[in-house]
C-alpha cells in the first residue's frame, strides 16, 4: 500500500451539526452531499466557490445518494424516500422495518452493480436491533447481516466482492464476501478498536482497497490496509468525526463530517468546530462513485 501524505485538517463550513453525516461527492454535480441527522437537514457545498445550500428532512435522514435517472435516495427514520432537490420533496420507496419505529436508518453506499446497501440502528442507540439491507430490484429491502444496535457503512472493495461494516459499540469492522446474488458469506473480523480509543463510525474505501474510519469521540481518522493493519491515523481538533469521503477532479480532496450531540451545552466552547464539515488533502485518491440503479 502507499504512503498517504495527508494535509492538516481545516473546517469549510461552520455548521455547529449536532449529527453532521454521510458525506458523499456528486460527479454530475462537482459537489459534496452530506447530511446533519438530528437537524433534519440535507446539505451542499460546492469547493469550486464556497457555495452552500441546506434543505429540510421530514425527520431524522441518515444518508442521501444519487440516483442515475436523477435526484437521490434518502434513508429517513420512517424508511428509502426519493428526493428531488428541484422542489425539496420525498417521495416513499419502502420502509425496511415497520415493525420497529424506534429504529432509524443510518450510513449507506451504492455497489458497482449500482444496488444500494445501507443501515438500520435503533435511535436511543442501545438495543440491538439494527441490521444491513440491500434494495432489490423490485424495491423491496433484503436483510443480509445480524443485529447490532448501530450499524455503520457499509462499504464495498473496489471490485465490490467485498463489503465492509461496522458495529459501532462492539468497536469492530466486518468484512464480508458479497456473491453474485447480492447475499452475505464468509463475515469475519477485519479490525478491532478499543472504546478507549474512539468508536468506529462510517467507513469509506479509497482506490487502493484501504478502509478509512472516521473514531466518534477519538478524536481522528484511520486507514486500514486491505488486511486490516493500521496505516495512518488523521488527528482533528474535534472528538467525533462521523465519516469522509473523496471527491474533487482528481479524488484526493477529503472532506469529513463532524457532530457536536455528544457534548454538553456549557462544553461547546472548548470544541468549538464540533459539527463543522472539514476538508484535508491526501496522495492516495478515493474511488469513482456508483450511481443508484436498481430499485428506484
Amino acid at each position: 500500500m502507499s504512503k498517504v501524505a495527508i494535509s492538516e485538517p481545516v473546517s469549510i463550513w461552520q455548521l455547529g451539526a449536532p449529527l453532521g453525516e454521510g458525506p458523499v461527492w456528486v460527479e454530475r454535480d462537482q459537489a459534496l452531499w452530506f447530511v446533519d441527522i438530528k437537524g433534519h437537514k440535507i446539505h451542499r457545498y460546492d469547493p469550486a466557490n464556497g457555495a452552500t445550500r441546506s434543505w429540510d428532512a421530514p425527520g431524522q435522514v441518515g444518508f442521501i445518494l444519487p440516483v442515475e435517472s436523477g435526484g437521490f435516495v434518502a434513508g429517513l427514520q420512517t424508511g428509502l424516500s426519493k428526493f428531488d432537490e428541484r422542489d425539496g420533496s420525498f417521495t416513499h420507496i419502502c420502509a425496511p422495518e415497520p415493525e420497529t419505529p424506534t429504529n432509524r436508518l443510518n450510513d449507506a453506499t451504492v455497489d458497482p452493480q449500482g444496488r444500494l446497501w445501507f443501515g438500520s440502528m435503533d435511535d436511543g442507540e442501545s438495543d440491538i436491533t439494527g441490521a444491513i439491507y440491500r434494495l432489490g430490484s423490485d424495491g423491496s429491502c433484503v436483510a443480509v447481516s445480524p443485529h447490532v444496535a448501530i450499524t455503520n457503512g457499509p462499504a464495498l472493495s473496489p471490485d465490490g466482492k467485498t463489503l465492509y461494516h461496522v458495529d459501532t459499540l462492539g468497536g469492530v469492522i466486518y468484512a464480508c464476501d458479497v456473491d453474485d446474488s447480492g447475499m452475505l458469506a464468509n463475515r469475519r473480523e477485519f479490525a478491532r478498536i478499543p472504546n478507549s480509543e474512539g468508536f468506529p463510525d462510517g467507513p469509506t474505501v479509497d482506490s487502493e482497497g484501504c478502509i478509512w474510519v472516521g473514531l466518534y469521540m477519538g478524536w481522528g481518522v484511520r486507514r486500514y490496509s486491505p488486511a486490516g493493519e493500521l496505516l495512518e491515523t488523521v488527528r482533528f481538533p474535534v472528538g467525533a468525526i462521523t465519516k469522509i469521503a473523496f471527491g474533487g477532479p482528481d479524488l484526493k480532496t477529503v472532506f469529513a463530517t463532524t457532530a457536536n450531540k455528544h457534548i454538553a451545552p456549557g462544553d461547546l466552547a472548548k470544541e468549538p468546530h464540533a459539527g463543522d464539515l472539514f476538508r484535508f488533502e491526501v496522495t492516495v485518491p478515493g474511488q469513482r462513485g456508483t450511481l443508484i440503479r436498481e430499485g428506484v
